[in-house]
């Protein structure tokens, strides 16, 4: 009998959202409620799935142009738009945080949590609203040069559902703050990336392997500047995990030899 044929891969975004703290750099991340469908218990980032006017052309955009992102991630023009467009959307879907600034350059939203701001963001979760759409009213601009090309995972084929992510690294902008506003997660905290991966080790905080592997990325950079400075020259390798079963539980394989040990979420 043959194998069943691979899952669709789907094109994703997701931000590493950082800021800097007495305790050092630290990283928002989102425990996705148990029964969601993919990652269910687990910690993660901000982001998900492209969104198909993720590609609309009519916003003003400040920072790289598409060509360089594509150039980055290894993707055509297109791609990249979209791509780094759904990291700017479901950041501010999923966090309540807008990478976006007057159209004339100057600066940065300062504050995104009004009764206004909420609406428009329930009309991009309900899909009544493009991130465009949302920009143009405003007069505000996309603002590309606040993230930075960080990481590209690929989910490996024996899974169900399979992401082709691309990782972001942005600073958390002056004036805003992160919420737990997706309706997705159980908890949403900021911590530095060496205290999320004890809890890891601890058995306490699942997370699958990009998120395993980016945060200790991360825990060498004292602070955020250092961080997004030193964020991965493009273009990047996508990294495909394999699985390996033995004694001591299951592990995720990397193509450089680095294991990452698997933990599954606690019982409710």
């Amino acid at each position: 009998m043959s194998s069943p044929a691979p899952a669709a891969i789907r094109q994703a975004a997701t931000v590493l959202l950082l800021r800097d703290a007495a305790a050092g750099l630290e990283v928002y991340l989102l425990r996705r409620t148990r029964g969601m469908p993919f990652a269910g218990g687990m910690s993660a980032y901000p982001g998900g799935g492209v969104d198909e006017r993720d590609g609309d052309t009519d916003l003003a955009w400040i920072g790289p142009p598409p060509a360089d992102w594509a150039a980055a991630f290894g993707c055509d023009e297109r791609l990249a738009r979209e791509l780094v467009c759904a990291a700017v959307r479901e950041t501010f879907e999923e966090a309540g945080v807008l990478l976006a600034g007057p159209d004339d350059g100057a600066g940065v939203v300062p504050d995104v949590s009004g009764d206004d701001w909420e609406a428009q963001r329930q009309a991009l979760l309900a899909h009544e609203l493009s991130l465009a759409e949302l920009l143009a009213g405003r007069g505000l601009a996309l603002r590309a040069d606040l993230l930075r090309p960080f990481a590209h995972w690929i989910t490996p084929p024996e899974e169900r559902r399979r992401y082709d992510t691309k990782f972001f690294a942005a600073l958390l902008p002056a004036g805003q703050e992160a919420r737990d506003v997706s309706g997705e997660a159980d908890e949403a905290v900021w911590t530095t990336p060496a205290a999320a991966l004890d809890e890891h080790a601890g058995g306490t905080r699942p997370m699958l392997p990009p998120t395993i592997h980016t945060l200790g990325q991360l825990a060498p950079f004292p602070d955020a500047a250092a961080a997004l400075l030193g964020s991965p020259p493009a273009p990047l390798e996508p990294i495909m995990p394999t699985f390996a079963e033995g004694p001591d539980g299951r592990w995720a394989l990397l193509p450089d030899g680095t294991r990452i040990r698997m933990v599954v979420p606690l019982p409710s």
